[in-house]
C-alpha cells in the first residue's frame, strides 16, 4: 500500500518527536556517525568467478549545506580502505545547488577498484543540473551506466552491469540496458529509486542495488520510519528486498537530506559480498 505520509506531515512529526524527546542533538550526532555495512548476498546462477566479488554501494551522499566535503572525504577513505573489487553510485550526489556537483565529484574520483567506479544519476542531480554531472563523472573517470550495460570480468567468468534511468523523474529503459545480452547471461543492475524493481520482470537480472528511500532516516521505536518516498509504503525502506522477479539492495545512503537528522538509522557505505547460491 503506497505511504500516505507527506513530506510535510514527515518534517513535523519527526521535529515535534526530537524536541519531545529531546534527541534533537544526538540526530544530529547519528546523522555523521558513518559506519560500514557488509552482506553477503546469495544468487542463482552467479558465474563461479564472481563468487567471493566485495561490492561497494554509495548512494544518496546529498553534498550540500549539511553534508560538508571533508565527511564526504571520509567517506571514500573508508571505501578505498575495504578494497572492494567493484564501486557502484547510486546517484543524489548533491542537494539543492548545482554549485555543488564538481566538489563532489572531485571527492568520488579518488575512489579506486580493480572492476572500475560505475554510476547512475539520482532524481536531485537530474533536477539540477543532468548535463553537468554527466560531464563530471566523466571528468573524474567514473563511467556513467545510464540505460547501459557492460560486461564485467574476474577470474575468468563474464557478467553483466547495467544501470537504468531514475524512476522518480528520469526515463528508464531497461531493455536498453539489456541490449546485447543473451538469454542465457546473469546481469545485476543498480538505479536510485528501487520502485523499479516492481516492475522489472527480466529473470536475468538477479540484483539491483538502489537508494533514495535513505532508511526513512528517523527510525522510531515502534513506529517505524517515518517517512520513506516510495509507492509501496516501507517495503523498500533499506536492507535486502525480494522484488517480484529480482532480489533488491537498497542502501539508508551515505548523506541525509532535509531535516538532517537521523534516529536508529546511522548513514552508511555498504560492502555486499556476491556468492554463488
Amino acid at each position: 500500500m503506497p505511504s500516505r505520509m507527506t513530506r510535510r506531515k514527515f518534517l513535523s512529526t519527526a521535529a515535534g518527536a526530537l524536541a519531545a524527546g529531546g534527541l534533537g542533538g544526538y540526530s544530529l550526532w547519528e546523522s555523521g556517525d558513518l559506519i560500514t555495512r557488509t552482506l553477503t548476498i546469495r544468487l542463482s546462477g552467479l558465474p563461479p568467478g564472481f563468487d567471493g566479488c566485495r561490492v561497494a554501494f554509495l548512494a544518496d551522499l546529498h553534498h550540500g549545506w549539511f553534508i560538508s566535503r571533508d565527511y564526504l572525504a571520509s567517506a571514500i577513505l573508508r571505501t578505498n580502505a575495504l578494497q572492494p573489487d567493484l564501486i557502484l553510485l547510486g546517484g543524489d550526489y548533491i542537494d539543492r545547488y548545482s554549485g555543488y556537483i564538481a566538489p563532489v565529484m572531485e571527492e568520488l574520483g579518488k575512489l579506486k577498484s580493480p572492476l572500475g567506479v560505475f554510476a547512475v544519476q539520482g532524481n536531485r542531480d537530474i533536477r539540477l543540473n543532468r548535463v553537468l554531472t554527466s560531464k563530471e563523472l566523466l571528468r573524474q573517470g567514473i563511467r556513467e551506466l545510464t540505460n547501459k550495460g557492460c560486461w564485467l570480468e574476474r577470474n575468468g567468468s563474464k557478467l553483466w552491469l547495467c544501470g537504468m534511468d531514475d524512476a522518480t523523474i528520469g526515463h528508464p529503459d531497461v531493455s536498453a540496458a539489456l541490449k546485447g545480452l543473451p538469454p542465457d547471461a546473469v546481469a545485476i543492475a543498480f538505479s536510485h529509486n528501487p520502485d523499479l524493481a516492481e516492475s522489472l520482470r527480466d529473470p536475468r537480472i538477479r540484483l539491483m542495488c538502489c537508494g533514495h528511500t535513505h532508511g526513512g532516516q528517523i527510525n522510531l521505536p515502534l513506529a517505524g520510519p517515518l517517512f520513506i518516498p516510495s509507492a509501496f509504503g516501507h517495503k523498500y525502506a533499506q536492507g535486502l528486498v525480494q522484488a517480484p522477479v529480482t532480489k533488491v539492495f537498497v542502501t539508508s545512503g551515505v548523506g541525509a537530506a532535509f531535516p538532517p537528522f537521523r534516529f536508529r538509522c546511522p548513514p552508511e557505505v555498504a560492502l555486499l559480498t556476491l556468492a554463488c547460491a
